[in-house]
């Protein structure tokens, strides 16, 4: 099969590799219909995560058609269209036991694109396929499907779950990045009193207000008045940058939440000499993606509006140049670049990009 390679730092490439296979009785091979970049694998580009090995393929996102099953797999058969987690989960210890699937202890967590191969493929194989992966409840369409993968259990578990937004609420996201954007959309269902977007981009602020934001802006006046005023009652860090962190500091208010939901690429300086006074909680946390279901719900009933978090649209093949447009999102406007199997332009060079 093709597939995106890791070769080390800066170096990928769009190779043939073996194609994946039953190795344990609860794995499934999943055809890719529909994967994406994330921010997580830019990480990984720059050699941020140093165990990530050379010849990798990258990516944890996907949704696709089950095409063969281990004879320890109950709960899917070929053929069942599946939403594959961006975590893994074995389902037997402790904190599976406890729903904490992002932290097990069997042989699961971040593994796909990062311990073993991941989604950026025409197949992958999934570990722990019954407690990995989510079969469609309805026929959503591929781009709506695969950001229940990890962008909207992301938001909602580390951002609007730990933060422990409420009614009346008013709630800052510093980021809006595609997991900032969707923070937005998730917070709204919870009746806060106004949710306020900050970034360095124009382009992201607009996607904001067309998210839900109530109002969105560069870093300024909104958060000095915050910081002179009642301050924000919950603070979501999503920029993965000092600077952001930094801001929410600055716009919580005293006995307020700051839930940090970005990838930090940098070390933090956490200023304790100017918080410890203001009974501020901060909450981290790695995704668990137990709330797929739920949020899958909410888009078969049409509760979540997600679709414009997907702004560009590449074939499987080009996901070279999928990498050179997300890592340039905030001057090509991408957001959330889909790569789709079935998509073949025959290599015209043109991507799709969506208003």
């Amino acid at each position: 099969m093709r597939a995106l390679v890791y070769h080390g730092p800066g170096s990928i490439s769009w190779d043939t590799v073996a194609d994946p296979v039953i190795e344990d009785p609860g794995d499934a091979v999943v055809r890719v219909e529909t994967t994406t970049v994330c921010g997580t694998d830019l990480h990984i580009l720059r050699g941020d995560l140093a165990e990530v090995a050379g010849g990798t393929v990258l990516g944890h996102e996907a949704v696709g058609e089950v095409v063969a099953t281990g004879d320890g797999v109950r709960r899917l058969r070929p053929g069942n269209r599946v939403v594959v987690s961006s975590v893994s989960a074995c389902g037997r210890c402790r904190p599976c036991r406890d729903r904490m699937f992002g932290q097990c202890r069997g042989g699961g967590g971040w593994i796909l694109g990062h311990l073993v191969h991941g989604t950026q493929a025409e197949y992958v194989r999934v570990p722990f396929a019954d407690h990995s992966t989510h079969r469609l409840s309805f026929s959503p369409s591929s781009d709506e499907a695969v950001l229940l993968a990890e962008v909207l259990p992301t938001a909602y578990e580390v951002g609007v779950r730990n933060g422990e937004v409420g009614p009346g609420d008013t709630v800052v996201v510093v980021g809006a990045g595609p997991v900032g954007l969707a923070t937005v959309a998730v917070a709204r269902l919870y009746s806060p009193r106004r949710v306020i977007a900050v970034d360095l981009s124009t382009a992201r602020l607009k996607a904001a207000l067309r998210m839900g934001a109530d109002a969105a802006e560069v870093p300024g006046r909104m958060i000095g008045e915050l910081y002179d005023g009642p301050g924000a009652d919950v603070v979501v860090e999503a920029s993965g940058e000092p600077e952001g962190f930094v801001l929410c500091t600055r716009a919580v208010r005293t006995g307020g939440h700051i839930a940090v939901i970005g990838t930090p690429g940098r070390s933090t300086t956490l200023h304790l000499e100017s918080l410890w006074r203001k009974n501020v909680t901060i909450s981290t946390g790695q995704v668990d993606t137990s709330s797929t279901p739920w949020l899958m719900e909410l888009l078969r009933f049409g509760r979540l509006r997600v679709s414009p978090l997907i702004t560009h649209s590449l074939g499987l093949e080009r996901a070279v140049e999928a990498y050179e447009v997300f890592s340039h999102g905030t001057a090509s406007g991408a957001l959330k670049v889909a790569l789709h199997h079935w998509r073949d332009d025959g290599g015209s060079g043109s991507v799709e990009q969506r208003g």
